[in-house]
């Protein structure tokens, strides 16, 4: 196990904490307050921020999409350059974040086209600093360095990390999700419950404190996702807003060959049909994980004994048995787990693969042995 774990993320949880960002900022800075299509003006969010930032010199940018959009965020950054800002503020969910972390570098990159240099890693030494208000659990996004970008123009979607753009604080306030609808709410913590997956179901190794803190946020997920979409209560807002931050921040996946082929895959059907991320990774995983069966059965095992509770003694029927009851948690949560749940929508797996050619990903998986002929596979069980 060898590995270098750093988070300097400033977490500020608990309600009221809006109130705080004050002390994370420092006066007078020049702030550039990004944000999605506008809730935040409809449930009060914005009206907290406003408020605790008075006296602060704001320029401001709406209409971030559900999948940040690269062409947005240009414009953004052509506003923050002429404005002046020295500090990026994300208000919203991990899209909004996301776009963030991907503006401060476009901010200040010599390059008028800068997919390319990012692509390649390429980014510009010196970036503004971070900071975000979350609203919407999800992709913890907010104490992580990684960014899901689309753009229309070259019609891809992939994921870049910047270690530098990684937030330098997250106010997460449980109470900023009480206006979400359930569709919102169900995406987020299922989304978070994939995220621990692709890290888990991996090779077998001598992590017994990650995968054994990654039983523990699955559990609660299956606990408190259900309990979130039945009452929106305060516990459940603060527990799986906590747990899906957890999922993705680097812990768990610290010292671990990780999986990440479901999201890939999601990314590009999402890219294509324009289907909500969450849905795609829930149309993908059981296929994908019946696929893999053989090669993941000792972390299945242990995932159906540890997770689920399963005592059946055959490995393979237990294993089988773990991935039907994960697809079941998909449909109590309302997500589709076959593209025939998807109305008006048919996936093309040859586009699919097409355009993780061109995204260059090819090698896919914990073994890097899921190329285009396996993701067609997948889809086709997953038809």
């Amino acid at each position: 196990m060898k590995f270098e774990l750093k988070n300097p993320t400033h977490v500020v949880f608990g309600e009221g904490k809006i109130a705080r960002l004050p002390r994370l900022i420092p006066a007078g800075t020049k702030v550039f307050l990004l944000y999605g299509g506008g809730s935040i003006k409809r449930n009060g969010v914005y009206d907290q921020v406003m408020a605790a930032l008075q006296g602060y010199p704001i320029s401001e940018f709406g209409g971030i999409e559900a999948n940040p959009h690269y062409e947005t965020i240009l414009a953004a950054a052509a506003q923050a350059r002429r404005d002046g800002s020295e500090y990026v503020l994300a208000v919203g969910g991990g899209s909004v974040i996301d776009a963030a972390k991907f503006l401060t570098s476009a901010i200040t990159t010599d390059e008028a086209d800068p997919w390319d240099a990012f692509f390649h890693k390429r980014y510009p030494k010196h970036i503004l600093p971070v900071g975000c208000v979350l609203t919407m659990p999800a992709t913890a996004s907010e104490s992580n360095a990684v960014s899901v970008i689309s753009t229309t123009e070259r019609h891809l979607k992939y994921p870049f990390a910047n270690e530098a753009a990684r937030p330098a604080f997250a106010i997460m306030d449980p109470s900023t999700m009480a206006s979400l609808d359930k569709r919102q709410l169900s995406n987020g913590a299922v989304d978070a419950f994939t995220h621990v997956l692709e890290q888990y179901l991996t090779l077998p190794g001598n992590t017994p404190v990650q995968h054994g803190y990654s039983e523990v946020l699955l559990r609660t997920l299956i606990e408190w996702g259900p309990k979130l979409l039945a009452d929106n209560s305060p516990e459940a807002r603060e527990t799986v807003m906590w747990a899906a931050n957890q999922a993705l921040n680097g812990l768990i996946g610290a010292g671990i060959e990780q999986d990440w082929s479901t999201h890939y895959i999601g990314h590009a059907i999402t890219a294509l049909y324009g289907i909500d991320h969450a849905r795609t990774l829930t149309l993908v995983m059981p296929s994908l994980l019946r696929f893999k069966r053989d090669d993941k059965l000792q972390m299945l095992v242990r995932y159906a004994r540890n997770v689920w509770g399963i005592t059946e003694t055959d490995e393979r029927k237990a294993a089988d048995l773990a991935i039907e009851r994960t697809e079941n948690f998909f449909r109590d949560m309302g997500l589709p787990v076959r593209a025939g749940d998807l109305e008006g929508i048919r996936v093309v797996a040859a586009d699919v693969v097409d355009h993780m050619e061109r995204a260059e990903q090819t090698k896919l998986g914990e073994r890097g042995d899921i190329g285009p002929a396996e993701v067609k596979r997948i889809l086709d069980m997953a038809a």
